[in-house]
Formats: structure tokens, C-alpha cells, sequence
């Protein structure tokens, strides 16, 4: 009897575990499209600062109630800041990039996360080399680059055609959020995950809304004035993205595992190119679109190499992206 209950909760959990990686799919692949809209209305210093402030204060109730409950550990603000610093400079890249391409291109961008992942683990992880050294994960990673670049070196698909500026930010944004998963693994894995990411997102905020009041037009200060369904698409962005999008994401990892949450979400750049053509006319050439396919392939190989501590690189590449 016992063992038939514990059949059903399994089965329930995989069931919820399924449920949360498809919405966590669909959920990440909206925010590009969120962000490549409003980037014709506001600014990205003002739509990061606008946003993560937004999802601060969703946030902030579970800062408070571990506050009040002395579950706050000691310290995690300062394992936080390397996090944090990663964080801001990966979301400034990744924002400003829609303002220089369409969603797809930046998004198959993305996937050189996985390279900067792997270099990263590579210098800070000593445990994990072997995994990096591995055949199955080198010829993974080189699969993975020979995809990317006919993609991103393509042009069609980039606003007004190729230019060097979106497809930088695009890279630069990947490593940024690469390091971010890495420090995120390396100084903040022995805190809960939720509350790590509570923490995060407080400081993360911090820091943008000093660049929105610094940098931003008018210092953020325009956006109320702005059209309601352009604050409808700021709001919901932040909400599905950030705010909502991590808890799904940690949930998936928890019922069905890392390796494949995070292969799954490889698809992202495909739903999103799809989408993008009807949206915006986003185009790829038939030749683009078996390049990314060759591109995923390889991300799947590297995402199933043997060993923790592929699940913990896996981890790190797939975190971010909002």
C-alpha cells in the first residue's frame, strides 16, 4: 500500500515537474518578445530598471517573512554581490540587444552561454575539468559554435541587416549570465534557492534603478506617462519573466532534474524565431534554421556528459534570461 502511495506521488511530481518546465518554456520565450516590442516605446536602462524594481517588491515579502522568522542567513548578502554585478551586466547586454536585432537572433546568441559556462567551471571548479575535457562535451561545444556562427554572421534576420554592435551584446550578454549562473552555483549553493534568488533580485534591482536614474531618458521618469498597453506589456514582462519564470524553473529542477529542464530549454530560440516572423517578420534562411538545429545538437551533448558536474555546468547555463 505504501509503495502504490509512493508510485502516485511520483508520478505527480514528474506530472507538476512537466507542467512547470512547458510554462517555464513558454514563460522565457515571451520576454524576448516583450523586449524586442518595447524597445520602440522605452529605453532599456529604463525597462530594466522598471522591471526588476517591479519584481523586487514581488519578491520582497519572502526577504521580510524570513526576516521575521530569523531564517535569514548570515552573510548572504555579501555571497550575493559577485552574483549581482554578473546579473546586472548580463541583463544590460541582453536588453539593449533588442534594440539592434530581432528576438531570434539574439536568443540563438544566448546558447554561447554554454561556451562561457565551460571556460568559466573550467578556471573556477577544478572538480569539474574532467567533465570539460571529456570527448562527448569538446565535441559538443565545437558542434555547438559551428551552429552559432552561421546563424549570427547571417544578417537576414537582423534589424536593417547584420551589424556587429547587436551581435556583440547578444555574446556579451550570454557571458554575463554564464557568470552569473556560475557565481550564483559557486557562492550561493548552500542557500535555498528561492531565498538566494530573493536576495539577488533585491540588490539586482538596486543596482538598476541606479543606472535607469543615471543613464535612463528622462531618468525613468516617462513611464507613466506612457500608452496603458505599453505598461500592460512592462508589467507582464517583469511578472512572467522574473518574478514568476524562477519559481516555475526551480520547481522543474526539482521534479524532473537539471539535465533535462535544461535541455528543453534549448528549445527557447526555436519557439521564439517562430513566433518573431509573425510578430515582427523575423526571417531565417532554410540553411540558418539546420545551423541552429546543429547548434542545439551540440548544446545536448554537453547538457548530457556524464557526472555532477555537467548538472551543476547545465545548471549554470541555463539560469538568467529575463
Amino acid at each position: 500500500m505504501i509503495a502504490g502511495i509512493g508510485k502516485i506521488h511520483a508520478r505527480t511530481g514528474i506530472s507538476t515537474g512537466i507542467a512547470c518546465l512547458i510554462l517555464t518554456l513558454l514563460s522565457w520565450s515571451t520576454v524576448p518578445l516583450f523586449l524586442r516590442h518595447l524597445s520602440d516605446h522605452v529605453d532599456f536602462w529604463t525597462n530594466n530598471g522598471w522591471r526588476y524594481g517591479a519584481s523586487a517588491i514581488f519578491w520582497m515579502p519572502v526577504i521580510g517573512w524570513s526576516i521575521w522568522r530569523k531564517r535569514l542567513p548570515a552573510g548572504i548578502w555579501l555571497a550575493a554581490l559577485i552574483p549581482t554585478i554578473a546579473n546586472i551586466g548580463g541583463q544590460a547586454a541582453f536588453t539593449s540587444a533588442f534594440h539592434e536585432m530581432n528576438p531570434g537572433l539574439v536568443t540563438f546568441g544566448l546558447r554561447t552561454q554554454l561556451i562561457w559556462v565551460a571556460i568559466g567551471a573550467y578556471v573556477l571548479v577544478p572538480s569539474e575539468r574532467p567533465i570539460i575535457r571529456s570527448r562527448r562535451y569538446l565535441i559538443g561545444a565545437t558542434i555547438l559554435v559551428l551552429g552559432l556562427f552561421p546563424i549570427l554572421l547571417g544578417g537576414d534576420s537582423a534589424i536593417g541587416g547584420f551589424n556587429i554592435k547587436g551581435t556583440t551584446l547578444a555574446i556579451l550578454s550570454a557571458l554575463g549570465y554564464g557568470m552569473y549562473g556560475l557565481s550564483v552555483r559557486r557562492w550561493m549553493g548552500k542557500y535555498h534557492p528561492v531565498i538566494a534568488f530573493a536576495v539577488i533580485c533585491q540588490m539586482t534591482a538596486v543596482g538598476l534603478i541606479a543606472l535607469m536614474l543615471i543613464y535612463g531618458r528622462d531618468h525613468g521618469a516617462y513611464v507613466p506617462q506612457l500608452p496603458a498597453d505599453i505598461l500592460w506589456y512592462l508589467a507582464i514582462s517583469a511578472f512572467v519573466g522574473i518574478a514568476i519564470g524562477h519559481i516555475l524553473y526551480y520547481i522543474s529542477i526539482a521534479r524532473i532534474g537539471i539535465v533535462i529542464t535544461s535541455g528543453v530549454l534549448q528549445l527557447q530560440p526555436f519557439l521564439v524565431s517562430a513566433t518573431s516572423f509573425f510578430l515582427f517578420g523575423e526571417t531565417f534562411q532554410w540553411w540558418q534554421w539546420m545551423a541552429g538545429f546543429i547548434a542545439v545538437w551540440g548544446a545536448y551533448l554537453m547538457l548530457t556528459s556524464t557526472g555532477s558536474g555537467a548538472k551543476q555546468i547545465a545548471m549554470a547555463a541555463t539560469e538568467g534570461s529575463d
